[in-house]
Formats: C-alpha cells, sequence, structure tokens
C-alpha cells in the first residue's frame, strides 16, 4: 500500500501483505481487504467513533470484528480490523438460492434482537435519530442521488427538510431491540446457514424494531430486482417472506416511515 498514506501503527502491520479493494455499499469508505484483516478509511464522524466503541462492546455477545489498531488523523479514521469469515447475504450464492438467504436473514434478525440493551452505551431511538437527520438536512448532508425514486419530487416531498417534518410529525410507537441500524444484506456475512458475523457497525445501538426490518426489506427488494449486481435480477424472494419467517405481522405505516427516517442517513 505504499502509495496511500497510512498511520505507522497500521503501516506497520499491512506491511508487505496483499490485498484487494472492496466496492461493495454504499458507506462512502474506501475498504481494503487482506486474507485475514480489513482496513475501513473514512471521514471521521459519529459513526465511526461509534464502530469502534460497539465492536468492543459487542465482543463475545456477537459475532463482530475485532479492533486491532484504530486511528484519527486529519478528520480521516483508519481502522484496521479481523476479517469475518462466510459470505455476505448479497453473495450470489444466495441470490441464486432464496430460501437459504431468507434463513440466513431471519438468523441475522434473531441474534440481533436476542442481545440485552441493559448497558448498551449506543440510543439510537428516536428522540437521538431526529436529532441527527435534522443536522444532516440543515448541513447539506442528504445524499440525494441514493435517495428512493418516490421520495422527492412531484409525487412525493420537495425536499429533505420537508421530509424530516413529516418525520417528527409522524413518530410511531417504539418496540425497542438492539439493532445493527444498516441491516443490508453487504453487512451481515454466513456460510451456509449459519451467520458467520456482522460489519458495518457505526449505526448499532438501541432502536425500534422496524428500524432492522425496513432496511433488510428494502436490501432483498433492491438486490432481488437487479438494482445492484450490474442490474441482473433474480426471482424466487419477495420481501414479505421476511415477516412470514420471523413470524411478525406486518405493519405498513411502521415500513414506510423508517425506510424514509433512512433516507436522511
Amino acid at each position: 500500500m505504499e502509495n496511500i498514506w497510512l498511520p505507522d501503527g497500521i503501516r506497520t502491520v499491512v506491511k508487505g501483505k496483499k490485498y484487494k479493494e472492496n466496492q461493495t455499499g454504499m458507506s462512502g469508505s474506501k475498504v481494503f481487504v487482506f486474507d485475514d484483516m480489513v482496513l475501513k478509511i473514512q471521514k471521521e464522524s459519529k459513526e465511526t467513533e461509534n464502530e469502534v466503541r460497539m465492536c468492543n462492546w459487542l465482543r463475545g455477545r456477537l459475532l463482530v470484528p475485532e479492533i486491532i489498531e484504530y486511528c484519527v488523523s486529519d478528520e480521516i479514521s483508519y481502522c484496521l480490523m479481523s476479517r469475518i469469515s462466510g459470505k455476505m447475504a448479497c453473495d450470489e450464492t444466495y441470490l441464486n438460492d432464496p430460501e437459504k438467504l431468507m434463513e440466513v436473514a431471519v438468523n441475522a434478525v434473531n441474534m440481533l434482537w436476542s442481545l440485552d440493551t441493559t448497558d448498551c452505551p449506543c440510543d439510537n431511538t428516536l428522540d437521538v435519530k431526529l436529532e441527527m437527520a435534522e443536522y444532516n438536512v440543515e448541513n447539506g448532508l442528504v445524499d440525494m442521488e441514493n435517495t428512493e425514486p418516490e421520495t422527492f419530487g412531484p409525487h412525493g416531498f420537495d425536499s429533505p427538510k420537508s421530509l424530516l417534518r413529516w418525520l417528527e410529525n409522524n413518530r410511531p410507537k417504539e418496540d425497542i431491540v438492539f439493532s445493527h441500524g444498516d441491516l443490508s444484506l453487504p453487512n451481515f456475512f454466513a456460510d451456509g446457514g449459519n451467520v458467520t458475523g456482522f460489519i458495518d457497525l457505526g449505526k448499532t445501538g438501541t432502536a425500534d424494531r422496524w428500524q432492522d426490518l425496513a432496511v433488510c426489506y428494502r436490501s432483498i427488494a433492491h438486490n432481488f430486482a437487479g438494482k445492484y449486481n450490474g442490474g441482473k435480477a433474480y426471482r424466487g424472494c419477495p420481501p414479505e417472506h421476511l415477516f412470514e419467517r420471523l413470524e411478525i405481522e406486518p405493519e405498513p405505516d411502521k415500513l414506510k416511515y423508517y425506510i424514509l427516517l433512512d433516507e436522511l442517513f
């Protein structure tokens, strides 16, 4: 990695090791994958700090990476962590086997929700999320190029600010669990039907269970519709099956609310 500036502590560990850059996902970070480690480089934020804090808190509670080295320099965070085994849930192995994918997704959700939140160090309930959303709106941080087509425009909201006001005025009652916060298919790994770990943990903490359901539902829908993978579509996995397999009654209003909330992040 001679052409990339790295803090001394991290460069010493990765020097001479083979790697490849992983461009899956939409986090805006640079991710370099080694045989047994992953290096994530991104702009410093509350999420980068929370990822390190939550990885350390979750050790022994959930399958997450171990932090090897972490530092911040010139407002850029460098996080070197152990590599999770298995394949991303968006791997073609699972997209071609919808039943197995649904098994993995259900296992991932249940693993998260089974955690005791008594001493969880991060609160991502709506009081906190809406305050963060307001900061993003006021500082022009909403990524308008990656929102759902119907969210803004003639048949949607006229601006992120109007969406924020709607979210503030239509808050649902919360059912608090331990939440990943961004439970899209690239953020959990599996081997067969067994979940082997979770990544991108900057949004983890206590939140309504529909935070996870909404993001996972949307990710399943998008992956099977061909939004990713070069436009290749797959068959046999209606996202509504997620609720059926979890034996959860669909709540369309909450599903809509948390999908819209995620648009501001």
